[in-house]
């Protein structure tokens, strides 16, 4: 498996010729495989898991003249002998340092964070388990953080960014996050549970007591974010594992969602629309019809029964 995952993140990107895999040489049917099918050589048919599905939506909302929100959506499934290997990567980022500055930080933020994890992926795999692969796959997340920071420092000084990344690697999620953008899972149950910490003035005062959440939602200071890329050294990402829920929706999305749209709300329209897609278009909507007065960025991923 590790093979076959350096195959497909190679920097060379060039066929081999002698390969009998390559296009030029294959003569393989190119008509999807029923495994339902033909029943010739049973032994060799292999049902593997569907890729996750997801939709995204990005609005610039009803009363911005520029959009400074970012996203980056990628669902895929790796085979290799007779394994599979889901893998999804998602992120959000909100953008700061009014226009230009803020644009381009989260633009910059989301290429690096991708580019990063992508690059280095191959190395995680799950033929080859051991008892350090979590702190690995935090390490892989934290490293494409600090080159997000990196490249907002470089590219965008005078820019910072909210970001929250979420990677799915076969049965195990992991969530990178640091600002107010949010990560929710919305289970079974229709509960919706906020899994990031958001890092701003108001939401400290809150968990210190000294205001209340009605009074959080109309604080003169509560687009106040105390972390975020390309401010401060050293960045302090909050990282999370945790198994993959059995059933649901993930949800990353910036503040000009969960700012304006209740999490009653956001749960009715995810949990009856007839996939993600329209459920994240339905949400830009609900965000809109309620004021629309930030960019507004959301991804949905359902998780497969």
């Amino acid at each position: 498996m590790s093979e076959f995952l350096k195959s497909i993140f190679s920097s060379s990107g060039e066929a081999d010729p002698g390969d009998s895999a390559s296009l030029e040489n294959s003569n393989l049917p190119t008509q999807p495989f029923n495994s339902q099918s033909g029943s010739s050589s049973p032994q060799n048919m292999t049902a593997f898991r569907d890729p996750y599905t997801f939709g995204i939506g990005n609005s610039i909302g009803l009363q911005r003249d520029h959009n400074e929100d970012a996203l980056f959506a990628m669902t895929t499934n790796m085979i290799s002998n007779s394994i599979s290997l889901p893998i999804g990567l998602y992120i959000v980022a909100d953008g700061m340092g009014g226009h230009l500055h803020g644009e381009k930080a989260s633009e910059v933020a989301i290429h690096a964070m991708a580019s990063s994890i992508l690059s280095n992926l191959f190395t995680f795999t799950d033929d080859n388990p051991n008892e350090k692969q979590e702190e690995s796959i935090q390490e892989l997340m934290e490293a494409g953080m600090r080159s997000a920071h990196q490249a907002i420092l470089l590219q965008a000084p005078g820019g910072g960014s909210t970001l929250t990344g979420l990677l799915i690697l076969q049965d195990q999620m992991t969530i990178a996050h640091i600002g107010d953008s949010r990560a929710y899972l919305i289970n079974p149950e229709r509960d919706a549970q906020v899994l990031t910490t958001d890092h701003s003035l108001v939401k400290r005062l809150q968990d210190l007591g000294q205001i209340t959440s009605d009074e959080a939602a109309i604080h003169p200071q509560r687009n106040v974010l105390y972390r975020a890329l390309g401010q401060a050294e050293p960045i302090d990402a909050e990282l999370i594992t945790t198994p993959v829920p059995s059933s649901g929706y993930l949800m990353l999305c910036s503040d000009g969602l969960w700012g304006m749209v209740s999490d009653n709300e956001m749960v009715d329209i995810i949990t009856t629309a007839i996939s993600p897609q329209e459920a994240s278009q339905k949400l830009l909507e609900a965000a809109n019809t309620a004021g629309g007065p930030d960019n507004i960025s959301v991804i949905i991923i359902e998780i497969p029964n």
